[in-house]
């Protein structure tokens, strides 16, 4: 897993291209044009080049039942076992988020478990396991910002509101509605940006019917897409999860403005000793120093812990993301 390989930093005008593309997943090249000041065909040949050389991916992301809920895990590692217990988490399918430290001796990871039950993965699997030598458990018991609602900070907010989606959380189900509904979001699943007429095509229906059924589902809410980019090709080289601990009644207003914060593209109140996560790219080491010692500060922080991040392992829209 190695990490030190030279990062090309995108210019700038790819990355409002890709800025736009987290406002709205399916945007066409006229409107995003429209919106940033930029003709559609250098729309469109910037945005092929991206998507066909792999440095971006358009991902519709699956429906969660609200059954299920999420466990953070803090998994100690003997040295020289990390890769070996981080490709096995990788290919679950309950495990969406796993990150390793830079550290090499730590491996933190989100998995999807029914709330309050005995979780195999937690209970047997990797206490059973030589090389882990310690697990911490968070449950979540709240998200402020989950990672499809980060924006990278290079859009104005006439730009960003111009550029996204609008829809009716009140008009929303919940949940697909039926089996069309969950086939056209499963074509939409590795990329989602796939065209409504090779959507039909797939799945045997009418274009109509299709286009009919993607303009409600993001109506509703219900069609949620993830750009998927190394986030030091814009620029973002240090990746840190920082862990908070905080009194009672200042958690929530805490919570609030961290999810409001540029730097933060993760933000959840849990249980255990710290109770407030936060996950976040910046720039260098000093802009690290800065969010920690400044923007932290008078939030209530009582105690804290930061880890940098050595390598995302798997995230929505990784080679090793699954479903």
């Amino acid at each position: 897993m190695g990490t030190n390989a030279v990062v090309e930093v995108l210019d700038s005008q790819d990355q409002r291209l890709i800025a736009a593309l987290q406002c709205d997943g399916r945007i066409g090249a006229e409107r995003a044009g429209e919106v940033l000041g930029i003709g559609a065909r250098t729309v469109q040949r910037r945005w092929r080049a991206l998507l066909a050389d792999g440095a971006v991916r358009v991902v519709a992301l699956p429906a969660v039942p609200e059954t299920l809920g999420a466990l953070l895990l803090r998994i100690k590692v003997l040295r020289g076992r990390l890769d070996t217990i981080a490709a096995a988490l990788a290919a679950r399918e309950d495990v969406p988020f796993i990150d390793v430290s830079a550290s090499g001796d730590e491996i933190a990871a989100v998995a999807r478990t029914a709330p309050g039950s005995r979780d195999p993965l937690l209970f047997r699997q990797l206490p059973a396991t030589q090389a882990v030598t310690s697990v911490t458990a968070s449950t979540v018991l709240h998200a402020f910002r989950l990672a499809h609602e980060w924006r990278h900070d290079v859009l104005t907010p006439a730009e960003r509101a111009a550029l996204t989606r609008p829809f009716a959380p009140a008009a929303a189900s919940g949940a697909p509605r039926d089996a069309l509904d969950h086939a056209v979001l499963a074509e939409l699943a590795a990329d989602a940006r796939v065209p409504a007429a090779m959507v039909a095509a797939r799945l045997g229906q009418p274009e109509s019917t299709v286009r009919r059924r993607l303009a409600r589902l993001g109506e509703e809410g219900l069609l949620l897409t993830q750009v998927a980019v190394d986030a030091r090709r814009l620029g973002l080289a240090i990746d840190a999860n920082v862990l908070l601990q905080l009194p009672p009644d200042r958690l929530d207003a805490a919570g609030r403005a961290l999810a409001a914060h540029p730097a933060v593209h993760g933000a959840f109140a849990t249980t255990g000793e710290f109770n407030l996560h936060a996950a976040v790219w910046v720039r260098d080491l000093a802009a690290l120093y800065r969010f920690v010692s400044d923007d932290l500060s008078g939030l209530g922080v009582s105690r804290m812990d930061t880890v940098i991040v050595g390598q995302a392992v798997k995230r929505p829209g990784s080679p090793t993301a699954i479903g």
